[in-house]
């Protein structure tokens, strides 16, 4: 078998079963699913009958059972990213949620009320701007790993074949995923961000390739979903791949970013930084252990750079990390804690190249990958930098768009692009190319996990940081703030459903969704805001007797600044928690 899918098809529909017909003249199967039984089979194309519906679609989701039964996700619209090795990127733009039942009759005014608030949530992920495909060419995967793999491996299917790390619908396609047979209308979707360029420097041109791998193990939104989980997975764990290709030969440079691999958490508590709090009670070892174990495998040597602060709420965090390294004993993991915030305070940010110089002997130790025009692999990426700050968005984007413009500095002078002695910060057409396309990969992560852009992107975009930008990142801070603890609750539970991570149980006796709220959550902010417009009402009604209207004023006054520290002091019980998955929780 082929490693491709079909790239268009024909929907067909009917009200006893869905058929899809691949926009193919050689090919005659058809994909069945019986809209009754569920039953997945194949049929040829002149089983469909005349009377369907019939429209045009780019990719099956997959399906997903909720309360009303079960439905068909499908692609309904595609953008093309661009080409690179003769094969073409897409971001699916556009879905449809179809159900498989004709009627949901059968549902109580709970059960419908139930339904359509789990279709909110999806809807809600597939909103979000990241999926990316491709029917011919593996996303999932580093162009060093491909190169090393089996004739086997090469014969499977996109979907067999696929780092599930990095295949979103992994759960929507379980079905399907279960009979090979019907493999080529699975399409491993993978979340992120990629972009490529026609660049020239020097009148050669070549193509520029950046590609992020969202993680969907321990995935989720800032302050729900940090550290790692019992089998090592560490929350917002991205990859990402920078491609060159010039007159046939291949280079890419590798590197990761996720949360401090031990058990901790930063709940949401409307405080604008709650306090971080380490798991007394957890092994960190056993999972610290796990998570390395399994980076070594896929990546080699680690270099870790930690950029959180050294002092303060963090601190703790950076001696934990440090400590848990040093007790490892692993030769191929080192360590290097740079604390971003004070190294580039009052606007310093050249002194970022601290830094560079100091892991510029191990970067020239991991090297990175290059294949030559005849296929022959030149060199190979011996090791990988993983780079984590608290989100391991802002400050780590800044540092990783750093490390691969060094790489890229050497790969583009093997290859002969650049001339002995010329650099790349001087072709400023290519600059500009590079530095926004960096950009946009934080704001692409910023988020999808955060909610809002990424800050610090003025210094990524032209190097310097500027005002204008300290500005900008003071809004999208305010904005993050009020997402992260008042709406981040329903995006996680979102994201979860959507994963699998929380399956919806159609003899559930109460579902999760109505439990109620703790009477705080309601009563104190509304007592505030009464006694605040109480108080304004009496100063604006001040007649005569001004000792009863500052009586009035002071008790209102009191009262509502009395609920408000209360609210503060609770914070946690007016956050908007999720609601689907028990997530552990620290005292």
């Amino acid at each position: 078998m082929a490693a491709v899918a079909y790239e268009t098809l024909n929907l067909h529909v009917t009200p006893e079963k869905f058929y899809v017909e691949p926009c193919d003249d050689r090919v005659d199967d058809v994909l069945v699913i019986d809209r009754v039984s569920t039953e997945v089979t194949l049929t040829v194309k002149k089983d469909v009958p005349p009377s369907a519906v019939t429209r045009q679609i780019f990719g099956i989701l997959g399906t997903i059972r909720l309360v009303a039964g079960s439905y068909l996700i499908i692609i309904t619209k595609k953008k093309k990213v661009g080409e690179f090795f003769s094969h073409v990127i897409w971001k699916a733009t556009d879905f449809d949620i179809l159900s498989y039942k004709k009627t949901v009759l059968h549902l109580t005014d709970i059960q419908l009320q139930d339904n359509k608030t789990f279709l909110a949530m999806i809807n809600y992920v597939l909103s979000m701007d990241g999926f990316y495909f491709s029917t011919t060419y593996d996303l999932t995967h580093t162009l060093q790993r491909l190169s090393n793999t089996s004739p086997e491996f090469q014969e499977m299917s996109l979907l067999e074949r696929a780092d599930q790390r990095f295949v979103w619908n992994g759960h929507l396609l379980r079905e399907l995923s279960a009979q090979p047979e019907v493999h080529r209308f699975a399409l491993p979707v993978l979340f992120g961000f990629i972009t490529m360029h026609s660049c020239s420097i020097n009148g050669k041109y070549f193509d520029w390739i950046l590609i992020s791998r969202r993680s969907c193990f321990r995935a989720g939104v800032r302050y729900y979903v940090r550290g790692i989980d019992s089998e090592g997975h560490a929350a917002n764990f991205v990859e990402t791949e920078q491609i060159v290709h010039y007159n046939g030969s291949k280079a890419s440079f590798v590197q990761t970013r996720g949360s401090m691999p031990f058990f901790w958490s930063q709940r949401p508590n409307l405080k604008y930084k709650p306090r971080p709090q380490i798991n007394q009670m957890a092994n960190h070892m056993d999972g610290f252990q796990r998570h390395f174990d399994s980076q070594i495998i896929t990546y080699g040597k680690q270099l870790i750079i930690n950029l959180v602060n050294q002092k303060g709420s963090e601190k703790p965090l950076e001696q934990t990390f440090a400590k848990m390294v040093d007790s490892l004993g692993n030769g191929n993991i080192r360590y290097i804690a740079f604390d971003f915030h004070k190294e580039c305070s009052n606007m310093r940010w050249d002194r970022l190249n601290i830094l560079l110089d100091q892991v510029a002997e191990h970067q020239d130790e991991f090297s990175y990958f290059l294949v030559d025009a005849l296929g022959k692999v030149v060199t190979n990426q011996e090791g990988i930098f993983r780079s984590n700050c608290m989100d391991c968005l802002d400050r780590t984007n800044v540092i990783q768009s750093m490390l691969a413009h060094r790489s890229l500095q050497a790969q583009l002078q093997r290859m002969g692009v650049l001339h002995v002695g010329q650099r790349i910060e001087e072709q400023d057409e290519y600059e500009k190319i590079y530095k926004n396309a960096w950009a946009d990969n934080a704001n692409a992560c910023a988020k999808q996990y955060a909610g809002t852009g990424a800050l610090k992107t003025d210094f990524t975009r032209t190097g310097k940081r500027t005002q204008w930008g300290l500005v900008q990142d003071g809004w999208n801070s305010l904005v993050r703030y009020y997402k992260n603890n008042f709406s981040d609750g329903f995006r996680q539970d979102s994201i979860d459903l959507f994963l699998g991570n929380y399956s919806v149980d159609e003899v559930e006796p109460i579902s999760p969704l109505h439990v109620q709220k703790d009477w705080k959550f309601l009563a104190l902010p509304i007592i505030m805001v009464v006694a605040f417009s109480m108080c304004i009402i009496c100063l604006l009604m001040a007649g005569d007797t001004w000792t009863e209207t500052l009586a009035y004023v002071f008790f209102w006054a009191f009262a509502s600044i009395g609920t408000f520290l209360i609210i503060i002091y609770n914070g946690k019980d007016f956050v908007d928690a999720p609601k689907l998955v028990q997530k552990e929780k620290i005292d």
